[in-house]
């Protein structure tokens, strides 16, 4: 078993940053791979970031490639998304997800959830 357990959400204005972060605690947080995902109110969940247990990075193009950045501190075990230039778009429940070695975009292939954490952009 892995609890997640995220952190770091709130308000921001647009144009702002916010730091989330995903404490890991359970098995080796080391051979998991890690996804951040997100849904805003009437919407469906979708994609966001990921990281491989190796370090390897991928982003959803549209939404967020070069505004957010996934990283992930092992000795911690603790995955980050440092979100820049927000959005009122980027409004939503942002969730960690954690799944063994590989990473995905699609969330019926994650294993664990966290309970998400709330990021709210004002206009």
């Amino acid at each position: 078993q892995v609890q997640l357990v995220e952190s770091g959400g709130g308000l921001v204005q647009a144009g702002g940053s916010l730091r989330l972060s995903c404490a890991a605690s359970g098995r080796t947080f080391t051979w998991y791979a890690m996804g951040w995902f997100r849904q805003a109110p009437g919407k469906e969940r979708e994609f966001g970031a990921a990281i491989n247990y190796s370090g390897g990075v991928t982003y959803d193009v549209d939404s967020v490639k070069g505004r957010f950045t996934i990283s992930r501190d092992n000795a911690n075990n603790t995955v980050f998304l440092q979100m820049n230039s927000l959005k009122p778009e980027d409004t939503a429940v942002y969730y960690c997800a954690a799944r063994m070695y590989s990473s995905s975009r699609n969330e019926d292939e994650y294993h664990y959830w966290g309970q998400g954490t709330q990021v709210t952009v004002s206009s």
